[in-house]
């Protein structure tokens, strides 16, 4: 480390200590983050352990969550009038800006009306489809072929597998509100490592069933029951080459889905109902950790 300019030391002993991290040190994000944690527990939140960046208070009959992404927040409550008292104490800590009801955070669009809340990812799935070009192909009537042999595959390997990890891990994050492509990415993401042209066509087919099911999402209905559902099922040694079954998930609060999920089992089952049973096994975990 050198000293700043104009600085004399003859020693050559001395150093520099850090007083203010400011953005573009590396130890900005976890100062501001510390900061703005000891804030939210002075007020009486509670940080989750499963995710860090989600906090909880609870205090009689007032509830507030808060889910933080570097310094956007998003805050819920049971209350209008108990939001806007912890908006002012925040204004007391911090210099924030108030945006109003959230419309888009983090590539998910938040559309409310007396239905419910839908939540999508439109013109995220259609940077999607314009970066692939494919913004003038035909839409498939499905994401991925129902018997294919992918794990079998015995195209060449792909020259740049860059761009198929790119594609994959951009479909990762759009299932946060696409259950229906759950399955597909799940066999998509397991040729990252060496991925091969037939690959690379499954997902292309992946990007043109987005095509036509661009602005498709989930809704999270007004006044739904209030009880939680589960649903599961398994396909018996889908796997060509390891012979484990596939298990699929997902649970319901009410009409509404919250939860969903497809992956291979860590056994193999020597029966269909043996893999039914493991399907139902991590169902139940789910609903039991919620």
């Amino acid at each position: 480390m050198k000293l700043p300019p104009g600085f004399r030391d003859k020693g050559e002993t001395r150093v520099c200590r850090l007083q203010k991290s400011l953005y573009g040190l590396k130890q900005a994000p976890r100062c501001w983050f510390a900061k703005l944690a000891h804030s939210l527990r002075a007020y009486g939140f509670t940080q989750s352990r499963s995710d860090h960046s989600f906090f909880v208070y609870t205090k009689r009959e007032v509830r507030l969550r808060i889910l933080i992404y570097i310094d956007d927040l998003i805050i819920s409550g049971t209350s209008h009038q108990d939001i806007q008292i912890f908006k002012d104490y925040l204004s007391t800590c911090f210099n924030m800006k108030d945006l109003g009801p959230v419309k888009y955070f983090l590539g998910l669009e938040v559309a409310k009306s007396e239905t419910g809340i839908y939540l999508c990812q439109r013109k995220y799935a259609s940077d999607i489809v314009a970066e692939v070009g494919l913004l003038g192909c035909r839409p498939a009537g499905s994401p991925i072929d129902q018997n294919h042999i992918l794990a079998k595959s015995e195209s060449a390997y792909l020259a740049d597998p860059e761009t198929y990890r790119r594609l994959v891990g951009r479909l990762i994050y759009l299932a946060a509100t696409r259950p229906d492509l759950a399955y597909s990415i799940h066999v998509l993401s397991q040729f990252m490592n060496k991925p091969q042209v037939e690959h690379w066509l499954a997902a292309l087919k992946v990007v043109r069933y987005l095509k036509g099911t661009i602005g498709q999402g989930i809704l999270l209905r007004a006044g739904t029951p209030k009880h939680v559902t589960g649903w599961c099922d398994s396909g018996w040694g889908g796997c060509p080459l390891s012979r484990r079954s596939c298990t699929g998930w997902i649970v319901q609060f009410g009409d509404s889905p919250i939860s969903w999920r497809t992956q291979k089992q860590d056994t193999v089952s020597r029966s269909s109902a043996e893999a039914e049973y493991r399907a139902m096994v991590d169902l139940t975990a789910e609903l039991r950790g919620l």
